[in-house]
């Protein structure tokens, strides 16, 4: 499995940081950071990205 972002997308907005089940997402300067050590891969954070910047492959 893969978490991919594309920052270029990417606004900064934190949607994907809040619903985060496991708290595996951060918001930095450089945008959103994953905890891959804890992410469980679940998606959600893709359903609710506003601009379609990240793909969770399965």
């Amino acid at each position: 499995m893969k978490w991919k972002i594309d920052r270029e997308k990417c606004i900064k907005c934190g949607a994907c940081v809040g619903v985060c089940p496991v708290m595996s997402l951060e918001l930095k300067d450089e945008g959103i950071v994953n905890d891959l050590k804890k992410c469980i891969f679940c998606g959600v954070c893709e359903k609710v990205c506003p601009v379609g910047a990240i793909k969770v492959e399965r």
